[in-house]
This record gives C-alpha cells, sequence and structure tokens, in this order.
C-alpha cells in the first residue's frame, strides 16, 4: 500500500480499524467514502461490526446499504426492459461493467453502486438497435450539433447516451470498449466471441472472466477522469480474487490480453492491484504482464498513487492536481491522434467561451 493511504483505503483493507475511530475521523472516513462513490461498499465490509458502530455512522452506513439494494432492485427491472426491447430483434445485448457484476451475482457487485446500464451491441446493428430503444422510451440526454454527432458516430465507441423518458434511468450503448480513434486499437470481433448467458436473466449476456477483467482494465486505466478510479480498482480486486479461484483464470489472462490489444492495461491492473491492494498474483503471470510495462514506471506510479484516490480535500498531497491533469491529458492523447485531438480540443475551448441560450436571453 502506498505510503499517505487515506483513512478510507486503510479501513477498506482492514474494516476493524473503524472500531477504534473517534468522532471526526468517522466524519473523515464517510465524507472520504462518498465521493470516492464507496460508502455502500464499506457499509458491507462493516456489516459485522454495524450494531457497535456510533448511532451517527451507524445511520449514514444503514442508509447506502438501502440504497444499494434499491438499486439492484432498479437495475435488474432495466435490464429485462433493455432485453425485452431487443428481443424481437433477434439481438442479446452484452452487460458490462456494474451491471454486469450485478447481474452474474459476483462478489464484485456488493456494495457497487452505478449511474447508468452499459451495453455492448454489434456496430453492425446499431441504427436498428438505436431505433428500439427509441421506441421503447429512451432517447438522447440532449441535442447534439453536427459536430457532436460525429463525434460520437465516427471517432466513439458508443452511441451519444439515452434517457428513459418515463424512469429517468441511463443507458450507455457501446460497440466497442475503446474508440476507434484510439492508439490501442481493440480487437472487437474476439470481444463478441467471449460471453456468457446469464442462467437468471435470458436473452442477455455477460463478458467471460478473463474479458471481463480485460475490459475493467481498459476502462479505468485508458480514461483520464478517475474520481471513481478507487472504486473501480477494488473491483479489479474482487473479480481477480474472484475468478482467480480457477488455475485456467491465471493461464488464460495475459494471452488474451494479446488477442484483444489490452496487454498495457492489464500491466496497470495487475501492478496498481498488487501494490494498493494486495491482490494475490501469481507471479508468473506478473512477471508476463510486466513485459509490457510502460517506459517510466515511477512517473506513472507518481501519477496514480495521487490521481486514484478518492477526490476529497484530505486524500490530496503536493502535485496531486498536476497528476490528474497529467492523466486526463495522456487519456485524451491516447484517444485520438493529433490532428483530430487538435481539433477537438480547440473547439471545446472555442465553446466554453460562447454565450449560453440564458446569458443572451434565448433560452
Amino acid at each position: 500500500m502506498p505510503r499517505h493511504a487515506p483513512l478510507l483505503l486503510r479501513v477498506l483493507r482492514d474494516p476493524a480499524l473503524a472500531m477504534d475511530l473517534r468522532p471526526l475521523e468517522w466524519d473523515l472516513l464517510l465524507r472520504q467514502a462518498r465521493r470516492g462513490v464507496l460508502l455502500a461498499k464499506l457499509a458491507v465490509l462493516l456489516k459485522p461490526w454495524l450494531d457497535s458502530i456510533p448511532p451517527g455512522p451507524r445511520h449514514h452506513l444503514h442508509a447506502a446499504l438501502l440504497t444499494a439494494a434499491r438499486q439492484s432492485k432498479l437495475a435488474h427491472w432495466e435490464v429485462d426492459r433493455i432485453r425485452a426491447a431487443l428481443q424481437p430483434l433477434g439481438v442479446e445485448p452484452i452487460l458490462l461493467k456494474g451491471t454486469a457484476y450485478l447481474m452474474a451475482g459476483l462478489p464484485a457487485s456488493q456494495g457497487r453502486v452505478f449511474g447508468d446500464v452499459d451495453i455492448l451491441v454489434p456496430k453492425a446493428r446499431i441504427a436498428e438497435i438505436e431505433a428500439s430503444l427509441i421506441a421503447h422510451g429512451w432517447n438522447f440526454q440532449e441535442e447534439l450539433d453536427a459536430y457532436d454527432e460525429r463525434y460520437y458516430r465516427e471517432w466513439m465507441h458508443e452511441i451519444p447516451p439515452l434517457t428513459h423518458e418515463d424512469r429517468g434511468s441511463s443507458l450507455d450503448v457501446h460497440h466497442t470498449i475503446l474508440p476507434p480513434s484510439a492508439r490501442i486499437q481493440v480487437n472487437t470481433a474476439a470481444l463478441f466471441e467471449d460471453t456468457r448467458e446469464l442462467p437468471t436473466q435470458r436473452g442477455v449476456r455477460v463478458l467471460a472472466p478473463v474479458t471481463m477483467v480485460l475490459h475493467s482494465a481498459a476502462h479505468l486505466f485508458h480514461e483520464g477522469e478517475l474520481e471513481k478510479g478507487l472504486r473501480d480498482l477494488f473491483d479489479l480486486d474482487a473479480l481477480l480474487r474472484d475468478f482467480g479461484n480457477d488455475p485456467a483464470f491465471w493461464a488464460a489472462l495475459v494471452p488474451r490480453a494479446g488477442v484483444l490489444g489490452l496487454t498495457r492495461p492489464l500491466f496497470y491492473a495487475l501492478h496498481y492491484a498488487t501494490r494498493w491492494l494486495d491482490t494475490p498474483v501469481p507471479a508468473d503471470v506478473m512477471r508476463a504482464a510486466s513485459a509490457n510495462a510502460p517506459a517510466w514506471p515511477s512517473l506513472m506510479d507518481a501519477c496514480y498513487d495521487r490521481a486514484l484516490m478518492p477526490d476529497h480535500p484530505s486524500c490530496d498531497r503536493a502535485f496531486t492536481h498536476s497528476a490528474r491533469m497529467a492523466l486526463y491529458v495522456r487519456s485524451h492523447w491516447l484517444r485520438m491522434p493529433f490532428g483530430l485531438l487538435a481539433q477537438h480540443l480547440g473547439r471545446k475551448a472555442w465553446m466554453r467561451f460562447q454565450p449560453t441560450p440564458e446569458a443572451t436571453g434565448q433560452a
């Protein structure tokens, strides 16, 4: 575990430490957990001691458990509605991230909260899938101009986000897991070859264990907005501990990363999971993954050791803001070639200084 680990990380690694916390420390712990989207996970880990926790913190933890339970019920219903919308097309959506963990009943879903449902579908059928979802009540969150429409349709790995008109639920429809313009070229066809049907929910699928871990790694270590980074690292830890009970999982992990083109994200996932959470990774797997380490590992450690912490002032150290900014810039560099990136960032900067409709009285 890195030095200067925040209170939240120390308690999540050893929940019994919470029994010795003073009132101000409880307040800090809960604030850090909320900012890291880890309050429900903290509540799950503290369940054995819940009756011994002071009333104030106990109420917050109990409320987090109720919120997670309610979200679970809503997510099951939402997945069923998505399945019903796509079933006439003969399309079985592949669930991703938090929804997949929940529907597959994985330990990673315990206390895992999420804001939207993510699905993966074939790009060749995007138009009819989109039309069917719209016919069943989903629509785009906001009207897009011609540039933003092109940005999503040509350069991104998903269509614009959808929101259900009645339920207000959010849906992200992906056709691959990283932007087609990215420097890492994902073998998308191989993604669809490695899925599993859910026995409890026919008509929807999830990625197979090895591919699920690799997608989680790509999602965390290719993105630059890391406010939920610690939560996502705990996802990886839970997945690796669960799937790692099968020796065949470890034997397949590095070769599969090579097939998908995700060898660098896999290295980062194993490196930071073991560095921060003591995730049990076999030595031979770590050695094989380390063949794809970056040229400046110490620099990346300095950035990620800061940026993966919850976005709370108590978790900040010297150069934390600089580290987050560096990884944000890196994510854009990975996402687009230089010419396209310059055009995109230039347009975003120009739009930031344009008057809003409210300011011009046109609202």
